[in-house]
């Protein structure tokens, strides 16, 4: 049986107030769970900039251009890629990584549809469940 595993965590957040880039980037991270009070450095938010910006120009990286880009680890980048591929926004082929689709707009609107089609999942079964329980009385 082959287990299909992704995390997404939506955190409702208050927006923030005046338009700046690096506010609203924190934001959307921060919405979507990605980063974490422990995470000082902001390690995560960095990684997750740098692949937005390969997105942009369509090139992936490997973990050890990752980590020269943001000055950390390679541990630490490999951390949080895994983390960031978990929760379904960035795949690996051939240890090189990039964002699942080619920007943050599209990355949003296919973590909706991911959470669109669990949805529809969980009702079939919770219908179903219901229905044999009626049975089981």
């Amino acid at each position: 049986m082959n287990i299909c595993y992704q995390r997404v965590t939506i955190v409702k957040l208050r927006k923030p107030g005046a338009s700046n880039l690096n506010q609203e980037l924190q934001w959307v991270g921060d919405s979507l769970g990605l980063f974490s009070e422990r995470d000082k450095d902001k390690s995560c938010f960095r990684i997750f900039i740098e692949l937005l910006r390969a997105a942009k120009q369509n090139i992936p990286l490997s973990s050890d251009e990752i980590a020269l880009r943001t000055h950390l680890s390679r541990g630490t980048v490999v951390f949080h890629l895994a983390k960031l591929m978990e929760a379904g926004l960035v795949i690996s082929n051939q240890n090189r990584y990039f964002l699942r689709v080619g920007n943050l707009q599209a990355v949003v609107e296919e973590i909706q549809k991911d959470l669109n089609r669990t949805c529809e999942d969980l009702k079939k079964i919770a219908k179903d469940v219901d229905e044999r329980m009626e049975i089981v009385k």
